[in-house]
């Protein structure tokens, strides 16, 4: 197999290179696109994930102007499940044909294929449609349904069977004719470019959260639990007094925050961890938010730090495993890949793993359809009611992103 990098004159908008049926992980006008596919590893297991893409780099005869540059060069991107034992999806590691990234100014352009390739910058596209006619359904459990789930749960909590569990709802998005993903994509990097937007394998969505990632070594992981819908009418000011003083989201975000630490530190040569969280703000909520660093030891690629993070707290619970099974045995959905590993990674191991947050996946049985995920995160203080307005703000990206007009 070989592969062929070089420097490009900056391309414009990435997107607009997108077909459907493509892929990209952006953050604002950086990140990459990536067209067609040359090999696809399809599994439950990051690490068999893992091995496989270090197998294929092997084989690959690299070309490239800029040998060794974070992202550049040959790649593979992926959505992993989040829980590879309850589901009938699959998780998937994918190698474009070609990509075009952008980052720090400087953009360029790899081709792969299994023959002597000469890159070559591919058409623009028609920009998508809006979905015709679309509403949103009901989806595993009704409302008065999904309440009566928390309720119980909170009491197992209270009765120490766990210390927090994540319980996540579906809704179900429905048009007229097939969902172009391009169309809430383009909207999301409009509304939420600080987050990290993707498109992959019918996955797309603006997650804020980032379970690891990795550049040269240094190994960085953004933790998100607790979390306070915005409000009109309501100061911002008054709403981040409200987060960083409830003893109920501190908690929750401490768990949070402890299982990252846990599941990193025996692969880090060393680690900084803040002793206090910071808010951060989005169009829709606030979240509480730490960002731990570390060294990570030569050797271990992004993507088996990302299966030793996964999963985190601010997305099962704790204790983990007990949380996980808490979780399949009363959520009553299939999460599929929602709460699991979306990102990349490139011939020297390094890349991004993001956790798919705010997402949808598009059927793909019946591409009018697509799931709309959101969770909340339960402990001992919570309210139901609570919580079901934070997944309502936890859905309003996504059902904001399909819908046409502003």
């Amino acid at each position: 197999m070989h592969a062929s990098t070089l420097w490009i004159a900056d391309p414009g908008p990435l997107v607009d290179f997108l077909c459907a049926e493509d892929a990209c992980f952006l953050r604002g006008s950086e990140g990459f696109v990536a067209l067609g596919e040359v090999a696809r590893y399809e599994g439950n297991s990051m690490l068999e994930a893992d091995a496989w893409w270090h197998e294929m780099t092997t084989q690959i005869e690299n070309e490239s102007e800029m040998p060794g540059r974070f992202g550049t060069g040959p790649l593979a991107y992926g959505a992993f499940c989040f829980d590879p034992g309850n589901t009938v999806h699959s998780s998937v590691l994918i190698v474009p044909e070609v990509i075009i990234g952008r980052r720090d100014g400087h953009s360029w352009l790899t081709q792969i294929g299994y023959d002597r390739v000469s890159p070559k910058l591919p058409p623009h596209h028609k920009k998508p449609a809006p979905p015709t006619n679309l509403r949103f359904d009901r989806g595993s459990l009704s409302e008065h349904e999904w309440l009566g789930v928390v309720r119980e749960m909170t009491a197992r909590i209270r009765y120490n069977e766990a210390a927090k569990v994540v319980l996540a709802r579906d809704l179900e998005a429905r048009a007229d004719d097939q969902i172009d993903p391009r169309w809430p994509l383009r909207r999301l990097l409009a509304s939420y470019g600080s987050c990290w937007n993707y498109l992959i394998d019918g996955l797309v969505g603006s997650t804020p959260e980032m379970l690891v990632r990795r550049e040269y070594g240094l190994t960085t992981s953004r933790v998100l639990a607790g979390t306070v819908p915005r409000v009109d009418g309501v100061d911002d000011i008054q709403r981040v007094a409200q987060l960083i003083s409830s003893a109920k989201d501190l908690e929750e975000h401490q768990l949070a925050v402890a299982s990252v630490v846990d599941a990193l530190r025996p692969h880090l040569l060393a680690m900084h961890v803040p002793e206090a969280p910071f808010v951060l703000t989005l169009p829709n909520v606030m979240h509480l938010a730490t960002d731990i660093c570390g060294v990570s030891e030569p050797g271990l690629s992004t993507l088996a730090l990302a299966a030793a993070a996964h999963p985190s707290a601010a997305v099962c619970g704790a204790p983990t495993d007990v949380a996980r099974q808490l979780i399949a045995q009363t959520e009553q959905l299939d999460r599929g890949r929602f709460a699991g590993s979306v990102g990349w990674i490139d011939a020297q191991g390094d890349g991004e793993w993001a956790i798919a947050l705010r997402c949808g996946q598009l059927s793909a049985d019946d591409p009018t359809r697509m799931r709309l995920f959101a969770g909340a995160g339960l402990v001992a203080a919570s309210d139901p009611h609570a919580e079901l307005v934070e997944t309502d703000a936890k859905f309003a990206p996504m059902k904001s992103a399909l819908r046409t007009g502003h």
